[in-house]
């Protein structure tokens, strides 16, 4: 304050700076809250096969998802098959898995999308005498990935009775499968591997071939029968010429299992952010199907409420079509919070006016101040009392003036200070000319 009482006003420039300040501190506030929200979420992912070839899609789909700028990105853990993926997964090391419906455990996996299917293929060399399973009876068979295969084995072994049969299962390496049959080690091989051009391009190259023999099919009649108890798996027609158009291989449609990729996140991911993810994937798959034509095999799982693999909540809400946008999961609340502030602080207001009731106006003693120096003009007989009765007026309204400048809730209001001036200064005014008529001898008494 200066020597009067009133306070030192800010300097222009530095209001200036002031509101400017706050305006790039509000502004700031804003751009980061908005880059928090629409951060993208990095989730992991184990991904396992024998050739790689998972892991080279999923690579091209991370890629594809940094390109696009998606909500979502991946980091992939890549391992040695389906089985150590799925450990990974069941462990609690990923959010995400592509996981093979029949290995591992599960139990806490939920399906986003459907990768791939697999087809179970029994296949005997060209001229085998086997016909069927029944036919592998004191047979020693391959197995291509025998780790990951076990649970089909397992299951063929307890449908056929293949122990009591005698026959054998060999673990084989993809490079030794051919070896082991040129060797006759095997009499058969079972592969489990989806129904592509790549992979049957494989099968083709494990057997000497010619234009009238071919490797021997051998069909798994009982497949519904399994199916019916092993979830995992399900009756499935390879359809005639897939192995070879003219002559035809297989001469007619082949009864056989087949076993579901699934790509499975953990339950405990939010509903919103998987529903988006595969919002994403299904636009990446489109966009990736001419380079990576397994992608084709892509689709949605089952939603039923009894599916193998639970759907994840996310991921059935964008199938079913009931995934929320910001508007309807938020909507609500941006319109109610207004309304419910607004309440709030008039609530507050009434309550805080309702403890104040008692309490003398804040700005009433300087009003009294002022009511008292009008007595004092009316009964004053000398003009120098009057000219410090002016003196005093001007303290109290430099004083009133400076509480209202700094935002005194106590001081009182410009009209009232304007009509108490004016009514103390026509007194005053009053008073002196009433003085001035009176004789010299009764004005100095």
């Amino acid at each position: 304050m200066d020597s009067i009482g009133m306070p030192t006003r800010m300097p222009r420039w530095l209001r200036v700076v002031l509101v400017a300040g706050v305006v790039v501190l509000v502004t700031g506030a804003g751009l980061f809250a908005y880059r928090w929200y629409y951060r993208p979420t990095t989730l992991t992912i184990a991904v396992g096969s024998l050739d790689g070839e998972a892991g080279r899609i999923v690579s091209a789909i991370a890629s594809r998802l940094v390109a696009t700028n998606a909500g979502v990105r991946l980091n992939m853990i890549e391992t040695s098959s389906p089985l150590e993926a799925a450990n990974a997964f069941s462990s609690g090391k990923t959010d995400l898995a592509v996981v093979r419906g029949d290995v591992g455990d599960l139990s806490q996996a939920q399906a986003v999308i459907v990768v791939a299917h697999a087809v179970a293929l029994l296949i005997a060399p060209p001229g085998s005498p086997i016909a069927d399973v029944a036919d592998l009876k004191r047979a020693t068979v391959g197995v291509v990935a025998g780790e990951t295969n076990r649970k089909i084995v397992s299951v063929l072994t307890d449908e056929y009775n293949l122990s009591r049969a005698n026959t054998k299962f060999k673990d084989l390496a993809p490079p030794e499968a051919r070896r082991a049959l040129e060797s006759k080690e095997v009499r058969a091989i079972l592969v489990v591997l989806p129904l592509t051009e790549k992979y049957l391009s494989l099968v083709r190259g494990l057997f000497h071939q010619n234009s009238k023999a071919g490797p021997v099919l051998i069909p798994i009649e009982s497949a519904a029968a399994i199916a019916e108890k092993e979830r995992a798996y399900e009756s499935f027609d390879v359809p005639k010429g897939t192995l070879r158009g003219s002559p035809p291989l297989p001469n007619d449609d082949l009864t056989t299992l087949r076993v579901t990729f699934y790509l499975v996140a953990k339950k405990e991911l939010d509903a919103d952010l998987i529903a988006e993810f595969t919002k994403t994937l299904m636009s990446v798959r489109r966009d990736l199907l001419g380079e990576l034509p397994i992608l084709a095999q892509v689709a949605a799982p089952s939603t039923d409420p009894d599916a193998y693999l639970p759907v994840h909540p996310g991921a059935a809400a964008f199938y079913n079509g009931t995934q929320q946008s910001f508007l309807d999961k938020w909507g609500n609340a941006i319109f109610l919070t207004p309304m419910i502030f607004g309440a709030l602080v008039s609530v507050l207001a009434a309550a805080w006016k309702f403890l104040r009731a008692g309490e003398p106006r804040t700005g009433e003693p300087a009003l009294d101040s002022l009511y008292t120096l009008g007595r004092r003009i009316r009964t004053t007989e000398a003009e120098s009392d009057l000219s410090e009765i002016e003196r005093e007026i001007d303290r109290v309204l430099q004083a009133q003036r400076g509480k209202a400048a700094a935002g005194d809730e106590g001081a009182l209001d410009v009209a009232t200070l304007n009509v108490a001036a004016h009514r103390l200064q026509s007194l005053i005014h009053d008073r002196r000319t009433l003085l001035a008529m009176q004789p010299d001898g009764k004005s100095r008494a």
